[in-house]
């Protein structure tokens, strides 16, 4: 038979919670990061065809 495992504390799921929005957050900064050097020709890491 299952046993019942033990309730986790809010303040630990509080813990992974802002974690796991926190790494959302670092994600979408980084693409806009990306997104913002490409649109102004300052990127580093991609080369953009320009048309003539």
């Amino acid at each position: 038979m299952a046993i019942p495992k033990k309730r986790t504390s809010i303040s630990k799921k509080n813990i992974r919670k802002t974690f796991w929005k926190k790494k959302g957050y670092w994600a979408a900064l980084k693409a806009f990061s990306l997104a913002q050097s490409l649109s102004t020709m300052n990127s580093k890491s991609f080369f953009v065809q320009q048309k003539k």
